[in-house]
Order: structure tokens, then sequence, then C-alpha cells
């Protein structure tokens, strides 16, 4: 068998998207999620100009001997555009050597591990009562898990907190809050102190309004010193948390050691790692509790089912990064792994838009807060074509993020 195609596939069906689909000489396809929300068009050029004329003529069954060859065989290692590059050839081989095996990926992984994958949804509200509104919207949409996100008094955006009434209308998931993109990047404003202030009352009127049994998360994004967010994750401790996400930018991994120090609350860190490199010390020290990198960013299911068996061994969890930003074959290949893997914690899910599914249709489900791959062969998305090509790339930035006094900060 040869791969004898490798398509670059660019849609917009509510957000922007870029696929790779794969043909094999046999004329079995596969898919592979290559989205990098924000930098979209230089990932779709690192595939078209770079890594297709590599592809054709070659084995897709050789997956670590390719992956090996896109990564080491460039010179010009790590960094997010390579690894979604690489993501996107990696998961479009392990959904073609599947289908040629006839069982769905998680099979091929090594079989179920559970039978279902649990996740969490995201609450937020610009106020208290509003956030209480969200929480009982995602509790009726079947989550039990949920993570907190709110306005703080003073600030005009911040992070988590949507703007106006942009949701997505995913299947059981009619109002799952939606990530807004922008033709330029929207500003937000931040005040440290008056977040830290903030927080603990929120948590303790979440806890007074839903009970101690509900499990709760929060997301610094990075906003923090690794001393400031030791005074937050202790601040916390009363609410027990299930997890602090991305307390302080973990570039520097030592960060974390003064953190873990002073809080006992569970520590969830990796959604912009690429490679295991980012994690050696925070992993071999214990220093977190839970690896959140995404099966699109890390440069596919192959170095991500690594990343965990290394976790592993420091009885450290898998929290699959899965915003609106991860297509559903990005999404679907991090099913088949949270299903397979015995050190599985949560996996993210904030469902699609409705057009979202009609393009990418998909044999995953979501019931009772809990999500399955289905049982299709591959990975089970199938990609329409003619109605992607309905749907135009459209510019669109992340925001970013400033101090009250102009500086710019982490966003």
């Amino acid at each position: 068998m040869k791969i004898i195609d490798a398509q670059v596939i660019v849609t917009n069906p509510g957000r922007n998207f870029v696929t790779l689909k794969i043909t094999t000489d046999e004329g079995i396809t596969g898919l592979g999620d290559a989205t990098l929300n924000g930098r979209e068009l230089s990932v779709v050029s690192y595939l078209r100009d770079h890594v297709v004329p590599l592809l054709l003529g070659t084995d897709p069954h050789r997956i670590e001997d390719t992956w090996q060859y896109l990564y080491r065989g460039a010179y010009w290692r790590r960094g997010p555009v390579t690894m979604a590059a690489i993501a996107a050839v990696d998961v479009a081989l392990w959904d073609i050597k599947a289908k040629v095996a006839g069982l769905p990926l998680y099979q091929l992984l090594g079989g179920a591990s559970r039978d279902r994958v649990r996740t969490y949804g995201h609450a937020n509200g610009a106020t208290v009562p509003e956030l209480f509104d969200s929480v009982r919207a995602r509790l009726a949409e079947g989550y039990q898990a949920v993570r907190i996100q709110t306005g703080v008094p003073g600030l005009k955006t911040v992070y988590g907190v949507h703007q106006g009434t942009a949701i997505a209308e995913a299947d059981g998931v009619a109002g799952a809050p939606r990530l807004d993109q922008h033709a330029t990047p929207l500003v937000e404003d931040w005040d440290t102190r008056a977040y830290l202030r903030h927080m603990p009352t929120v948590f303790e009127a979440v806890r007074n309004e839903f009970g101690p049994e509900l499990p709760l998360l929060h997301d610094a994004h990075h906003r923090l010193t690794p001393i400031e967010a030791a005074r937050l994750g202790k601040s916390l401790e009363p609410y027990d948390l299930f997890w602090l996400e991305d307390c302080t930018p973990a570039e520097n991994q030592d960060g974390l050691r003064l953190v873990r120090e002073h809080t006992t609350t569970p520590l969830a860190i990796g959604e912009v790692f690429n490679t295991v490199f980012d994690y050696q010390t925070l992993v071999a020290d214990q220093l977190i509790d839970y690896v959140r990198s995404a099966v699109t960013h890390f440069g596919g299911v192959s170095p991500l089912r690594k990343l965990f068996d290394f976790a592993a061994q420091h009885q450290i969890k898998s929290a699959i990064h899965g915003p609106e930003d991860i297509s559903p074959v990005g999404m679907a290949a991090a099913i088949h792994l949270d299903l397979a893997i015995h050190n599985f914690g949560i996996q993210e899910y904030s469902g699609y838009t409705a057009r979202t599914h009609e393009v990418f249709q998909h044999a995953f489900t979501f019931e009772d807060g809990h999500l399955h791959p289905g049982e299709a062969p591959g990975i089970g998305v199938e990609l329409d074509e003619e109605m992607a090509a309905g749907h135009p790339y459209e510019q669109a930035y992340l925001p970013v993020n400033r101090l009250q006094d102009g500086t710019i900060h982490d966003w």
C-alpha cells in the first residue's frame, strides 16, 4: 500500500479548521486535524509546501517511522506549527491503519480500559448569578463536572467569560459556550490583585449553591507568577477543586515547584506544550497532577500515548485539551486515546456548532456527561468536502490581554 495523495482542506463552519486527508492506492483515506487557532494558514503552508511532497509514495503503515522522519528529519524541531502538521499526518495514518484492520482506533491502542469517557463542561458568567445559571445549564445537559470562570469586579472583559450570546449548538450540549474569534484581536483587561481577592468568594458561593459533590475546575490561563499561583491554590483549598489549570506559565518548569510547596490544590498544565521535553521536570518531580496537551498540538496519537505512559509512572493522569478549536477529527482521536489508556483523568468537551457536525460527520457520541468514540473503523470521522468548501476560511485572531496601565500580559 502506498500514499498517492494528500490534501489540506480549510473550512469555517463557525470557526476555522484545518484537515489533512491522506489517500492510498487502495482507495482508503485517513483524516488528521492540523488546526492551530489564530495561525491556521501557517500550518496549511507547512503541510502543503513541506510535508505533503514527502508523503507521496510512502507506506502509510509505517506510522512511527514517518513520525520520526518528519520530526528529526526537518532539523528545526518542536513548536506549534511543526507539531500540528506532524499531528495531522500521525492521526491520518492511524485512521488508515485502523480502517484496514476493520477496527475502531482504540482497539489498536490496546482496547478499552473503561466503558465511557468522563468530560467537563464550561460554565461562566459576568456575575455570580449569571454563573449559577450557566452551571445549571451545564448540569441540565448532563455534565457531571464543570469549569468555573467568572467576571472580576472592575474589569470589562476576562478570559472564559463570553460576551453576548455566542454559543455552540452541539449534540446534547445546546448551550455550550463558544470562544469568539475576532478579525482583529479583542483586548481584554487584567488586575491580578482584584482577581485573587475575588475568586475565593466565587467558589464559596458556588459550593454553597451546588454542594460539595460537584467536581469544580478553574483556569487561571497563565496569568499568575508562581507565588501568586501558590496564594490562589491555597485560598481555594477549602472548596475542594478538581484542579487549578495553567496557574502560571509553565515554560519555567521549576516555577511549579514553588506552587506545589504551598498548596495541595491539584494542578493541571500543558495545553500550550508541544513535546515531552516541556514536561520532563513537571512529571519526573511530580509537580503537577494532570497533563493537558491536545492530540492536535502534540504531534498526534503516537507521542501523546508515550507522554501518558511517562506520566503514569509518576501517578499523573491525562486531561486532553478539548476546546472548540480542536476539530471533531482531533476530538475523535482524543476520545479513542482516552478510552484506551489506563491513567485517564478527564476530557474537556465544549461541543460544536450544528454546522460543524454537518461538515464533520462523526461516530463519537455525548451522553450523560460522557463521550464514547463509537465502533466505526478508524477514528470514526468523515469530512463532507462539498459542504466544507461552502464555508471558506475567515481571518480570525484570539484575544490579547493588557494590564490596566496598558502593559501586555499573558493571555
